[in-house]
């Protein structure tokens, strides 16, 4: 299932396909727009100024997971041809040690099929799974070992929009620590050291967990993945699940940095789970439990992100904001500005 909660026309100029910190700007620096979920107000400011917007014991909840590189280019030698072919494969979701699922971009590779990454690392194609494109692949290395041969030879996952490859850091959160995401958490991106300061200076508390993002898009639109089908997971220490309760006994607002941390979140409270996986997909049917407010970025249309939003607020008043966003020239995606709604 795809969402189709909102359809509108993104203009290619409003797809940020550099870092802000080489568009001249600190990463904090981005526009911000800040919607009131109760009265659909609208604010606009730089993301740097996000304190002015929230409440001393208010808890900010950060998704410290690292980007890595999972964008890899492999050998192989289609119907035992001489020449070997050059393919790109992008890592969707680690099973185990050894084996991922894995996206190939590559029509002529089968079952059975030796994919060479270097020559030292190979992977097994072993089957399809359906009714994705995903593919599961063994390789022949796992564990730490697998992971230092993916830094040494990978790239980040990069779109379209973005037209030329940008080095791994640009893909991190500055507080990002345990390797694992396939895709930035990109809501966090924005969030500088010295905002991080000055928030908990005005007393604002932070509070981290882990969920390693998974691919979100397979390069066909009729093939997007829903949160439904894209299993991710996630690790929330107990004193960070002890800080949200406590938050939301005060009557303080627990903030979410990201979908990422509601998916987490959420699921922890239907499941009291702190560990595991989630494929939890959060509607304007369902009724948030922990989570008040979210800092995210702009979701392309039709993507099922929006539907996320509508649990927050109600699309009589997302979808004007979204229109005002447009007319202000906003930018999307992970590199651009960010939405705050509280």
């Amino acid at each position: 299932m795809t969402s189709q909660a909102f359809d509108f026309h993104l203009p290619t100029k409003l797809n940020a396909s550099i870092p802000p910190e080489r568009r001249g700007i600190r990463r904090d620096q981005v526009k911000m727009m800040v919607l009131n979920k109760q009265s659909g107000q609208v604010y606009h400011d730089e993301f740097c100024q996000l304190e002015h917007y929230l409440q001393e014991g208010d808890l900010l909840v950060l998704n410290n997971s690292r980007t890595i590189p999972a964008l890899l280019r492999a050998r192989f030698h289609p119907n035992h041809q001489k020449e070997p072919s050059i393919i790109e494969v992008k890592l969707a979701r680690k099973l185990n040690e050894f084996e991922w699922e894995a996206l190939i971009l590559s029509d002529e590779v089968s079952e059975g099929e030796v994919l060479h990454f270097s020559p030292t690392l190979s992977a097994t194609v072993l089957n399809q799974k359906s009714p994705t494109p995903l593919s599961r692949i063994l390789f022949s290395k796992g564990g730490t070992e697998l992971l230092e041969d993916v830094y040494m030879i990978g790239e980040p996952i990069r779109y379209e929009y973005i037209h030329k490859p940008w080095s791994l850091e640009y893909y991190q959160t500055v507080f990002a620590t345990t390797p694992g995401s396939l895709e930035m958490p990109s809501a966090g991106r924005a969030i500088s050291w010295e905002l991080l300061f000055r928030l908990q200076k005005k007393g604002i508390q932070i509070a981290f967990l882990q969920l390693h993002t998974g691919l979100s898009y397979f390069l066909d639109d009729n093939l997007l993945p829903s949160p439904e089908q894209n299993s991710e997971k996630y690790m929330i220490p107990e004193k960070t699940m002890n800080k949200v309760l406590d938050t939301k006994k005060r009557g303080s607002k627990v903030l979410a940095v990201g979908t990422t941390v509601v998916r987490a979140l959420e699921t922890a409270s239907k499941t009291s789970c702190l560990n595991g996986w989630t494929n939890l997909y959060i509607t304007e049917e369902s009724r948030l439990q922990l989570v008040d407010g979210i800092i995210t970025g702009f979701h392309e249309p039709k993507a099922s992100h929006l539907d996320m939003l509508l649990a927050f607020v109600p699309k009589e008043k997302l979808f004007p904001a979204y229109e005002e966003a447009l007319n202000k020239q906003y930018l999307w995606h992970e590199f651009g500005d960010i939405n705050v709604i509280l």
